[in-house]
């Protein structure tokens, strides 16, 4: 039976791992003010980032999505793992070992499916660069070096080698602990007919790592004439391997993506290799399949389209090339980065390049050269004869259509009359109402639900404005002072609590007009007190998070312990107003309510329940008094 990990021991990994440095693996975090940093969210597409770490807190929360929590809750979410699994892959990281209880820890039964396949996949990588060396490899040896890679090269990019026979590594996995389900989920091994065997066989090896830097795959080239497979033979799809949500060299580039706000789109292993060895450290590819929107993705968070930010892609110059061209065209909006395209004299790739012409010519040939949009649509033009006014007709027919996907007012304005110029269409305006005729006609066809409105007499040639996204979590009258000082009150609580401890503690729950706040100050209450948060705060808001009922009061809480506050100077002072203004308004409502009920009932109150209440009403009067004179020394 699988053993729980020590609550010690999981407290030692929060606190050993910090929040900033694990989410900084998957996105961009720049600073927001307050101690928080910000970043655009990786769970769901915005344009400006909404999603903040406090790396004080331990905590994280999107004010767009409303998704939130701590580290292991981060990890466990973006990358789809259990919480026994998150714990135990940081505290790897942390060099924590973790003790079980509940019978004793047995790694072969009780690790998480996706640690499992991660260790099985380094324990391959680590294989396939030992059979690197040896004699059978000489021929993958040759032709890294045929392409100008040596074995410094080889091993930065962790390059290896699967030997020709059947079953070589899946007899070094199964001696390492392995099953053979596992093999099999895996996608190293594959069934044969007398059990599993190595899917990958004689073929130069490139491990595929993820964000987080783990080999989840591999992509294996062809070397000899009598393998009957495909050129590049890639891990399959598995459950932690999907080809259109990684990006080979992603581990390596990451940070100077981040850094210059510039990533370089590349072909192949090779290729990425190249880029790498000449300078050009931002080079990224595809795993055997097209650029598309989960890659897209990847890379937002990283570049923070930041407006400077640029995407160069290198596709060759044959058909092949200008096919993923206008396939990476049509994804262009997507970013928010600047696009361009980069073709090498000769239609040569980079690895030839750096070959042919040295590092100097692939550093060369990144520089952006020619945008996307106008690649794409030269292309496009290009199949048609613009001598003919069939063929200007035909062109810009096709071209227009492509435009018209444009969502951004101003800019498919500006890049249709780019395009009358390239089909030699004199008169601007008309190409501009043709492609807005077809934006429209999309539009009321539902292709584009998420297309620009509509624009407003005038303001047609603007653009637009996107407006702020709506909280999806509890439903709050932020307009209501009440709700606003129960508000602050409750990050006070949370962020805070030398402030309001032990003053606080002793507001009730009906203290809070909010159904959503009145929970948070119940789940307060649970984890006992505000003041609990003087001696570990980290440890008073996991348990305050730990009391939660349910995931709505969950993500109100991380967004409270992030959420800025609104006062310049947040002491004492703040503080004690908020108090009295919550305990105020409780007094009040409470003196309104008994004075509606005997209003109510008139002259049939029973008289001992009048004087009973008369002298409820005058205490609270005069309690009510003393607040507004004292202040927070009145609680």
């Amino acid at each position: 039976m699988a053993g729980r990990i020590n609550d010690d021991d999981v407290k030692a990994v929060r606190d050993a791992v910090p929040i900033d440095a694990v989410v900084s693996e998957y996105l961009q975090l720049r600073n927001a003010g307050g101690g928080n940093l910000k970043g655009l969210c990786p769970f769901h597409d915005e344009k400006s980032p909404s999603f903040q770490v406090s790396p004080s807190k331990g905590l994280f929360h999107c004010f767009g999505c409303q998704e939130g929590g701590d580290t292991i809750a981060f990890v466990q979410k973006i990358d789809h793992l259990t919480f026994a699994e998150v714990v135990e892959r940081l505290a790897a990281k942390a060099g924590i070992t973790l003790r079980y209880e509940e019978g004793g820890y047995n790694p072969s039964h009780q690790r998480g499916e996706r640690i499992r396949l991660v260790e099985a996949h380094k324990a391959a990588a680590e294989f396939y660069v030992d059979q690197l060396n040896g004699p059978e490899a000489e021929i993958g040896r040759t032709f890294l070096a045929d392409r100008g890679f040596d074995q410094a090269a080889a091993a930065h990019f962790g390059v290896g080698y699967s030997p020709a026979g059947w079953d070589h590594l899946t007899r070094f996995l199964r001696g390492k602990g392995f099953s053979d389900k596992e093999l099999i989920t895996s996608g190293l091994s594959q069934d044969g007919r007398r059990g599993p065997i190595d899917r990958f066989r004689g073929r130069l090896m490139w491990p595929i790592r993820d964000t987080a830097g783990d080999v989840v795959g591999f992509g294996a080239r062809k070397l000899r004439d009598d393998d009957n497979g495909p050129k590049y033979l890639n891990t399959p799809e598995t459950p932690i391997y999907k080809k259109s949500q990684v990006l080979y060299g992603i581990d390596l580039a990451k940070k100077d993506i981040a850094k210059s706000s510039r990533a370089v789109v590349v072909e192949g292993y090779t290729d990425v290799m190249a880029c790498h060895l000449a300078g050009v450290t931002t080079a990224i590819a595809t795993c055997g399949t097209a650029f598309g929107g989960d890659h897209i993705k990847i890379l937002r968070r990283l570049l923070m389209d930041n407006g400077s930010a640029r995407v160069i892609f290198t596709f060759d110059g044959d058909a092949a090339g200008q096919k993923a061209a206008l396939r990476a065209f049509e994804d262009d909006q997507k970013f928010a980065a600047e696009t361009y395209i980069a073709i090498a004299p000769d239609n040569m790739d980079p690895c030839d390049l750096r070959l042919v012409k040295g590092d100097d010519a692939v550093r060369d040939l990144v520089e952006p050269r020619t945008p996307l949009f106008e690649f794409a649509l030269r292309q496009i033009v290009g199949r048609y004869d613009l001598e003919t006014p069939a063929g200007r007709a035909a062109a810009l027919d096709e071209a227009a259509s492509v435009v018209a996907k444009i969502k951004t007012g101003s800019v498919q304005r500006e890049v249709a009359v780019q395009l009358a110029g390239f089909v030699g269409i004199l008169d601007q305006e008309y190409v501009v109402h043709r492609i807005n005729q077809l934006a429209q006609w999309a539009r009321g066809r539902g292709g584009d639900r998420r297309g620009p409105a509509p624009a407003a007499r005038g303001g047609a040639r603007h653009q637009q404005v996107q407006a702020p996204p709506v909280p999806s979590g509890p439903a709050l009258n932020l307009r209501s002072p009440a709700h606003r000082t129960e508000r602050e009150l409750l990050k006070l609580a949370l962020q805070r609590p030398e402030l309001v401890a032990p003053a606080f503690d002793a507001y009730g729950s009906d203290e809070f007009t909010a159904p959503p706040y009145t929970a948070v100050r119940e789940c307060i209450a649970e984890a006992g007190g505000a003041e609990q948060g003087l001696a570990d705060s980290r440890e008073y808001l996991v348990r305050v998070l730990d009391a939660t009922p349910n995931e709505s009061v969950r993500k109100l809480i991380t967004e409270l312990a992030v959420e800025v506050f609104h006062g310049k100077s947040i002491d004492e002072t703040y503080a004690g107003e908020h108090l009295v203004k919550v305990r105020l308004r409780a007094v009040d409502r409470r003196i309104n309510d008994v004075q509606s009920s005997l209003a109510r009932l008139g002259s049939n109150v029973a008289p001992d329940h009048l004087a009973a209440a008369q002298n409820e009403v005058w205490v609270l009067q005069q309690y009510a008094q003393t607040l507004r004179n004292h202040g927070a020394d009145a609680l």
